[in-house]
């Protein structure tokens, strides 16, 4: 029997830490880059094209997902550190997965991530306790976040993703 909840969440559904460590979190962002691409050196089209549960985004999809989420959040921490609590521009992530640029080598947004949480990490690695406690609006949640929050929700979600992929090449024995 497929255990659904597993392969949805690996590392189980996000909360903030009873015990946030945010220093923990900075260098999971900015070791995202680097597991990723331990987690696919060599796969096959075939195999970046599998999805990684019944229903779920192949491979491919996880990757260039992964590029398009974390741009947003480089967006938006810059946004919450140089204006008074911004409102952020939602998207459809699901619609993003469905464009060209997602059927793409990964080549371009494994790049992409290792030049991106370069550049957010020397920006989260200069923010002091203050800076942290900025926020920003999501219309989409109707609620207000603060970096810290938010530093540990990203913290998470590049490990959520990469665990999808080490999961699946484990099922799989590739």
């Amino acid at each position: 029997m497929i255990d659904i909840e597993f392969l949805k969440y690996p590392i189980g559904r996000f909360s903030i830490p009873e015990q946030p460590d945010l220093q923990e979190a900075l260098d999971q962002i900015k070791r995202l880059p680097d597991n990723l691409q331990k987690a696919v050196p060599n796969l096959t089209d075939s195999q970046l094209d599998t999805p990684y549960r019944p229903g779920g985004w192949t491979v491919r999809q996880v990757v260039h997902h992964l590029a398009d989420s974390h741009m947003n959040a480089f967006i938006r921490f810059k946004l919450a550190l140089t204006e008074e609590n911004p409102i952020i521009k939602p998207y459809d992530e699901v619609a993003w997965a469905m464009l060209p640029d997602s059927q793409l080598e990964i080549a371009s947004s494994l790049s992409l991530l290792a030049s991106l949480h370069y550049k957010w990490s020397v920006v989260m690695e200069n923010m002091d306790e203050q800076d942290f406690s900025k926020t920003y609006f999501h219309p989409g949640s109707g609620q207000t976040q603060k970096l810290s929050e938010v530093t540990h929700m990203y913290a998470w979600h590049g490990q959520h993703h990469l665990a999808h992929i080490q999961h699946l090449a484990l099922r799989e024995k590739w």
